[in-house]
């Protein structure tokens, strides 16, 4: 059967979407996953494989949108291997306690309910509301004291987790979590070194909407001793990369096929090989690989005869802001093109509070100074504030939107 049939999931009533999926899976139906109130929009070709299934949408940072279709039995799989991940940390998958806070469109908000309906586990689902009130949240699930027998999970991205752990009673409660994955953009070094400090049991990962989601992760052990990256791939995975460092990964839990605006297409080569469109590092060790990523291929730009990364000196930013203690809350790094260097960076810069149009200037200038010295093409070119900038719900920046804002701002 291949009929289609979209499910709106609304944040608020997570049970009632997941219900809804369930029912038009069973109808072996395919279930497009959508965000509210979008209307189904897809038109099926008519190679279109047998359902039931699901497709998610996934876009790279490129912007360039597609859909993965996922059959259930990929989905079980993924739930598997982050079971056997669990059980590696001395946890029962049947004995965890499952919370999401995250949308389910999304395969990151779909797959802590599809993990719990796997392994038989409880699940809960939190509504942003709760998720904006540290000390409701805290408050609600005050009888869910931390217990051995029933460890609780969570999956976060970092910037829920850096607006949880600002207020003492968000902090409280994130203290009860055995394992608390952190995917979605990689963790400050700041966040990283305040989560440490508290103790918390963060656990890092890779994944991605094509892979069902994770395919590494830190244990919350290792990141307490110091350790940084993702981890090492769950016991389905292989990871390999190319000779420009582009991570390949092959899983029998990959997307069947891709649904782009030109129809179907497989979504690895022909041995089995997605590639992730990611730049990473993979360190050897004795009995196994540890994964590190450094960032998006898609986003690398060709300025003055140099190939740069923006995400690697957004991260060289804002350490070197940290050092010099400027009230900088976030940097992201856009590139425009130029004439004569193919292409030059600009800087949109969020301050941590509101700040004076005269005291604004000198703070700009100061960033400016901070990177004289570096190589031209790495330089940004132009500086502007913009107190707007902000990840979205998946933790990342929506790069095609603040080059819009980029286009009809002025430079200060």
């Amino acid at each position: 059967m291949n009929d289609f049939l979209p499910v709106n999931c609304y944040p608020s009533q997570k049970e009632a979407s997941a219900e809804k999926i369930f029912n038009a899976l069973e109808l072996g139906a395919w279930v497009q996953l959508l965000p509210p109130n979008q209307k189904g929009f897809l038109t099926l070709p008519g190679n279109f494989p047998q359902g039931p299934g699901l497709l998610l949408s996934s876009s790279g940072s490129s912007g360039s949108k597609k859909h993965c279709l996922h059959s259930s039995e990929n989905l079980d799989k993924s739930a598997n291997a982050t079971g056997e991940w669990l059980l590696e940390q001395g946890f029962l998958p049947e004995t965890c306690v499952l919370f999401n806070p995250l949308p389910m469109h999304h395969v990151s908000g779909l797959m802590p309910w599809w993990r719990s309906r796997s392994w038989g586990a409880e699940y809960i689902s939190l509504t942003p509301d709760l998720m904006r009130d540290p000390a409701l949240l805290e408050r609600s699930f005050r009888c869910l004291e931390r217990d051995v027998l029933k460890p609780r999970l969570i999956s976060l991205v970092p910037t829920l987790l850096k607006r949880l752990m600002a207020h003492p009673l968000g902090l409280k409660w994130l203290k009860s979590f055995s394992v608390i994955w952190i995917g979605g953009a990689s963790l400050s070094p700041e966040l990283e070194k305040e989560s440490r400090l508290n103790g918390l049991q963060l656990a890092p990962c890779y994944g991605s909407t094509e892979t069902a989601s994770m395919i590494a992760s830190l244990t919350p052990k290792e990141f307490l001793n110091g350790k940084s990256g993702c981890g090492k791939p769950l016991q389905d995975v292989q990871l390999r990369l190319d000779s420009e460092g582009t991570l390949f990964v092959r899983t029998s839990r990959l997307a069947k096929y891709l649904l782009t605006k030109d129809g179907l297409r497989d979504s690895c080569d022909c041995d089995g090989w997605w590639e992730s469109g990611d730049r990473a590092k993979i360190e050897f060790g004795e009995t196994s690989q540890h994964l590190t990523i450094l960032g998006r291929i898609d986003l690398a730009i060709h300025s003055g005869g140099e190939t740069v990364f923006p995400e690697e000196i957004e991260s060289k930013l804002l350490d070197l802001v940290k050092v010099h203690g400027l009230p900088v809350e976030s940097i992201l790094l856009l590139p425009i093109k130029d004439p004569e260097w193919g292409h030059r960076l600009s800087a949109l810069v969020r301050f941590k509070t509101e700040i004076s149009k005269p005291v604004l200037k000198g703070l700009l200038d100061k960033l400016s100074t901070l990177v004289a010295d570096w190589m031209p093409a790495e330089k940004p070119f132009s500086w502007h504030s913009c107190p707007g900038l902000m990840l979205n719900e998946l933790g990342k920046f929506d790069r095609a939107k603040w080059s819009n804002w980029l286009k009809v701002n002025e430079q200060i």
